[in-house]
C-alpha cells in the first residue's frame, strides 16, 4: 500500500499529526492531497496558527514530482565561487563558474530544498588535441614534434569523444543543455541536465564549471588537489562557509537551501564527486559516481605499463589538461600543463607522488557521504576496477553504500527510481530503509535486473586453475588438475603489436599468443569480482608488456573476451620502481585482470589468453621480442560463485 506524506526539514517531530485544518490548507495551496498522520517524518516545528513551509511529498520512500515542471517558474541564477587556491598563478584566488536552477517557492513559499550538484570540465566542450605516439620501444624517450605539445599521435576530437556524451545523458534520459528550454535567468546555461527529474521534487540543481574550463579560472591538472578544493568549495558555499560572486561584483548568499548536496555525474563528472567526498567535506551527503575514476594512476597506467583509457590510445594527463583547458585565456596555464608533461613519467610508468596526489583511495577514510556506485561491467574506457576498489574501501568502513553495474560501456545511470530513494533518504533525510536494500543490483547477459545482497557475491570463492601445453601453437588445457611437477614445461610467446587481441584470442594457432581452454561446461558458472593471474617467465630482452585475457569461447570455438590485464615485468617488485629485467632469468608475475560480474553459459569454455603487446591499450614497440613461459608454475585465479566445487559440477 502507498503512502503519501509532506516533508518539511526541521525537527523529528513527535507521534502526534500536525492539526488537519493547517495540513490541509497547506496542501490545497498546491493542489495536494496531504496524509495528516506523519509519524517518524521530518516536520515544522512552527505553531499550528502559522501556515507551514512548503515541503516534498513521500510516497513508496520516494519524493514526488508535486512542484512545477515548466521551467518558466523556476529561478536560474549565475555565481563565481571562490575558492582558496591560485593555480593559475596569477596572484587572484579561483572562483568557480557555477548556475543554481531552483524552486521559485523557495523565494515565495519558504522551500529549503537540498542540492543534486554536477561539476564538470566538459560543458565548454574540448579542444583538438594530439595523442601521444604509442608506436616505439618500451622505456624509451619519445622526443616531440614540433609545437606546443606536439606529441605524434592520433587526433583527440571532440566530436567523437563518448565521455562528452555519456556526461550530457548522465540522468537516466534528462538531457544536457538545452537554451531553448531553459527557465529565466543568465544566457546561455551552463547544462540543463538534471532539472526536469529533480527540481518538480523539492530539489534545487547546480551546474558548475571545473576549475580552467568554461568561465571559470585557474588550471585544470587532471584530478589535481585544485581541482578537488575547486569542486568543494561550492559544497561549502551552499553550506556558507565560502563566498560568491554574481557578474557584477555582487556577494550571493545560497540562503534558500538546506545545506545538504547530493552531488552526480559520469566520467570525468563523476569522479569528481569521488574526490569532494575524500576530503569529508560537511554538507556533502550523497554521491552518485557514474563510471568514476579512484585513482587517476589506474586510468592511464596499469601494475606499472603505461596503458590508455579505452578508446583513448596515447591520452595522457596532460592530453586531458590541455583538451579541457576551455577557458577564454589560452597561455596562463601552459606552463601548469609542461608541468603535468614531465611528472606523468611515460617512460617507465611507475607510481610517483604525481599520481599519488590522484589517488583518492589515499582519503576513503575521510568519505562519509552514502554513496550509489554505478559501473558499466563492459566499461573500458574507465575500467570496473575504479568502481571495485572504491566499493569495497566503502563497504568495509561502514559507509552507506550501493552499487548498480549494468552491461553497457562507459555511462550508463541508475533508473530514476533508485535515485530519488537514495537522494530522499539522505537529502531529504526521509527513514525510507533504503540502507536496508540489497547492496548490489546487477543487470545479467538477459538484460534482467538482479539484486544481490552484496557484489562481490559473498559466495565467490578464489578457485586455482593451471596450465598445461598444447601442440605447436595450439590451445592447451585450462584445469583444476595440478600439472605434473619437475622440469619446468616452456612454452614461447613472440610479440607482435600489430595484431589486436581479438584476433589472437580467435586464433586456432599463433606464435603471438597462448591460449588455454577449459572442458565445456555442462553448467552455468558464475564468475563475481578480480581474476588474478600469477606466472612464471622469463624474457628475450630487457623490457615487454605482459597481457592476460579471460575469454569465453562459444561452442563454435568463437573468443569473447571477458576481461583482461597487463602489467610491466620491471615492475614485478613494486608499482613505485623499475627494477630492470635480465633477459633470461626467470621471474614471478602477480597482476590482477579487472573485476566482472559473468556467467559463462553451459556448453562454453573458460579460457586464458596470454600475450606481450595488447594492440589498442599498450606501447606497441616493433614485433619480434620473446617471452617464455613455465606453465608447470603458472596459475589463474578465478572469484567463482560455489568456489572449486561450484565450477567441478560445472565442468
Amino acid at each position: 500500500m502507498s503512502s503519501s506524506r509532506r516533508v518539511t526539514p526541521g525537527l523529528v517531530p513527535p507521534a502526534a499529526s500536525r492539526r488537519k485544518g493547517a495540513a490541509r490548507r497547506s496542501a490545497a495551496a498546491l493542489g495536494l492531497a496531504v496524509a495528516t498522520t506523519v509519524t517518524g517524518l521530518a516536520v515544522n516545528s512552527a505553531p499550528a496558527t502559522a501556515a507551514a513551509p512548503v515541503g516534498p511529498v513521500i510516497q513508496d520512500g520516494m519524493a514526488q514530482p508535486v512542484f512545477s515542471s515548466n521551467r518558466n517558474d523556476w529561478i536560474r541564477e549565475e555565481v563565481w565561487v571562490e575558492t582558496p587556491v591560485d593555480s593559475d598563478g596569477d596572484g587572484r584566488n579561483d572562483r568557480v563558474h557555477a548556475e543554481v536552477t531552483r524552486l521559485r517557492e523557495t523565494e515565495t513559499a519558504g522551500l529549503k530544498s537540498p542540492v543534486v550538484y554536477e561539476v564538470s570540465p566538459y560543458y565548454a566542450g574540448g579542444n583538438d588535441i594530439a595523442n601521444h605516439d604509442v608506436d616505439h620501444e618500451l622505456h624509451q624517450a619519445v622526443r616531440p614534434g614540433k609545437g606546443w605539445l606536439n606529441r605524434g599521435g592520433t587526433l583527440l576530437d571532440p566530436a567523437t569523444d563518448e565521455r562528452l556524451s555519456a556526461a550530457a545523458a548522465d540522468d537516466s534520459g534528462d538531457g544536457g543543455a538545452d537554451a531553448s528550454l531553459s527557465a529565466s535567468g543568465p544566457q546561455p546555461v551552463i547544462s540543463t541536465s538534471h532539472e526536469s527529474n529533480w527540481l518538480p521534487r523539492g530539489f534545487a540543481v547546480v551546474h558548475a564549471e571545473s576549475l580552467g574550463s568554461g568561465q571559470s579560472d585557474g588550471c585544470p591538472t587532471t584530478g589535481g588537489r585544485n581541482e578537488t578544493i575547486g569542486a568543494k568549495s561550492v559544497v561549502d558555499w551552499l553550506n556558507g562557509r565560502a563566498k560568491a560572486y554574481d557578474a557584477s561584483g555582487q556577494e550571493v548568499k545560497a540562503t534558500w537551501t538546506t545545506g545538504k548536496v547530493g552531488m552526480i555525474g559520469t566520467s570525468y563528472n563523476g569522479t569528481l564527486p569521488n574526490a569532494v567526498a575524500s576530503t569529508g567535506v560537511d554538507g556533502l551527503e550523497a554521491i552518485v559516481p557514474i563510471s568514476a575514476i579512484s585513482s587517476w594512476y589506474d586510468y592511464y597506467r596499469a601494475n606499472g605499463a603505461v596503458v590508455a583509457a579505452g578508446g583513448y590510445q596515447g591520452e595522457d594527463t596532460d592530453v586531458l589538461a590541455e583538451y579541457v583547458y576551455t577557458r577564454a585565456d589560452q597561455q596562463v596555464c601552459r606552463s601548469v600543463i609542461e608541468e603535468l608533461a614531465k611528472a606523468q613519467d611515460r617512460e617507465t610508468g611507475d607510481y610517483n607522488a604525481f599520481w599519488d596526489e590522484r589517488n583518492y583511495m589515499n582519503d576513503v577514510d575521510k568519505v562519509h557521504a552514502a554513496v550509489l556506485v554505478a559501473h558499466g561491467l563492459n566499461d573500458w574506457n574507465v575500467k570496473t576496477k575504479h568502481a571495485a576498489q572504491w566499493y569495497e574501501a566503502l563497504k568495509a568502513r561502514g559507509v552507506p553504500h550501493k552499487i548498480y553495474l549494468h552491461q553497457g560501456g562507459h555511462g550508463g545511470s541508475p533508473s530514476v527510481d533508485v535515485l530519488n530513494r537514495w537522494f530522499t533518504r539522505y537529502l531529504w533525510n526521509y527513514q525510507n530503509g533504503v540502507e536496508n536494500d540489497p547492496r548490489a543490483l546487477v543487470q545479467r547477459e538477459d538484460r534482467t535486473l538482479v539484486q544481490y545482497a552484496e557484489w562481490p557475491d559473498p559466495a565467490a570463492a578464489d578457485t586455482e586453475l593451471n596450465l598445461a601445453p598444447g601442440d605447436g601453437g595450439a590451445a592447451g588445457v585450462l584445469t583444476p588438475d595440478k600439472t605434473r611437477k619437475g622440469k619446468p614445461v616452456t612454452e614461447t610467446i613472440v610479440d607482435d603489436a600489430t595484431k589486436p587481441a581479438q584476433t589472437l584470442a580467435d586464433a586456432a594457432t599463433s606464435p603471438n599468443r597462448l591460449a588455454y581452454k577449459s572442458a565445456a561446461l555442462t553448467a552455468p558458472a558464475r564468475l563475481s569480482g578480480t581474476p588474478r593471474v600469477s606466472l612464471r617467465m622469463s624474457f628475450g630482452q630487457p623490457a615487454a608488456n605482459v597481457t592476460a585475457l579471460l575469454v569465453d569461447y562459444d561452442q563454435n570455438g568463437k573468443a569473447k573476451i571477458i576481461t583482461r590485464g597487463w602489467t610491466d615485468p620491471q615492475n614485478r617488485k613494486s608499482i613505485w620502481q623499475t627494477e630492470p629485467v635480465k633477459p633470461g632469468t626467470p621471474y614471478r608475475l602477480d597482476f590482477d585482470m579487472q573485476p566482472h560480474d559473468y556467467i559463462f553459459p553451459a556448453g562454453h569454455r573458460l579460457g586464458v589468453v596470454l600475450l606481450s603487446s595488447d594492440y589498442e591499450y599498450t606501447i606497441r614497440p616493433a614485433p619480434g621480442a620473446l617471452l617464455y613461459l613455465d606453465t608447470t608454475k603458472s596459475t589463474v585465479t578465478l572469484p567463482i560463485v560455489g568456489g572449486e566445487g561450484a565450477l567441478a559440477s560445472a565442468g
